[in-house]
């Protein structure tokens, strides 16, 4: 009896509530809570389920590697989409959608983990870039962007563009010797990517390369997803700055046809 209520009495002390204890459940409790709501952030919302439907001009294909919006007409352009870090890569579907509209093939590239540095070679491992006969140009958002300058840089043979959109990428590498056109625009109340931290790295493009500022665009908007952390509260509209951005990418397209 007295060995049993001694084990009780040491069962009761080890479950007791210490401060630590408190603290280290609290904080466990928080970064789930912090996770939790960057999945729910990073959700694409805001657009209809029909941009994935088939009609008489784009054809639609979903696989576990790709979203793919393609033409039903002949083309000639092939348009890369890698997602930013953490982004469901659908929401960029209706900027997809409105480029294969205009008459180009465009691929939204779906990442392991939703991270661009684990899954950039994919188009090459793929066999995406085979048909000689296509102009390939890719395009990345955020750390998307990060991976494919670094893409470029890695096979500067295989991309026949380049278009980088909300980063201040190529940082580390140095581009400005390529000989491709590349396009880069960054959202002027951009709380993730400051415009002048886009600035500084200029160097690291060829003296070519067009720089575009969207006027009161920030970075959440050049997706359609939740507000992301660190960013701030954009002066127009995401149709607005959407637009902007899909006829920045369409003229620079024609551009070199």
């Amino acid at each position: 009896m007295t060995h049993s209520k001694s084990q009780q009495a040491e069962n009761k002390k080890k479950r007791k509530w210490t401060p630590w204890k408190i603290i280290k459940v609290v904080w466990i409790m928080s970064g789930l809570s912090f996770l939790l709501w960057m999945i729910f952030s990073m959700e694409a919302r805001g657009f209809e389920e029909k941009i994935f439907e088939n009609n008489s001009s784009v054809n639609v294909e979903r696989t576990d590697d790709v979203t793919s919006f393609t033409p039903t007409a002949p083309y000639k352009n092939v348009v890369f989409f890698y997602p930013g870090a953490l982004v469901d890569p659908t929401a960029y579907a209706p900027l997809c959608r409105r480029i294969a509209e205009d008459g180009h093939q465009a691929i939204i590239v779906h990442m392991p983990w939703r991270m661009a540095m684990k899954g950039y070679l994919k188009i090459k491992e793929l066999n995406l870039l085979a048909d000689p006969t296509k102009n390939f140009i890719l395009t990345g958002h955020s750390q998307g962007a990060k991976m494919a300058a670094q893409f470029v840089y890695e096979n500067p043979s295989l991309i026949d563009q380049l278009v980088l959109l909300g980063t201040t990428h190529p940082r580390d590498i140095d581009l400005s010797e390529i000989d491709i056109p590349v396009l880069k625009i960054y959202g002027t109340n951009d709380g993730v990517v400051s415009p002048r931290k886009v600035q500084n790295n200029r160097s690291k493009l060829p003296s070519s390369a067009n720089l575009v500022a969207i006027e009161g665009g920030n970075h959440s908007q050049f997706g359609y997803y939740g507000s992301q952390l660190g960013d701030n509260s954009a002066d127009i509209s995401r149709e607005q700055q959407q637009e902007m951005i899909l006829n920045e990418i369409l003229q620079f397209i024609r551009a070199d046809d």
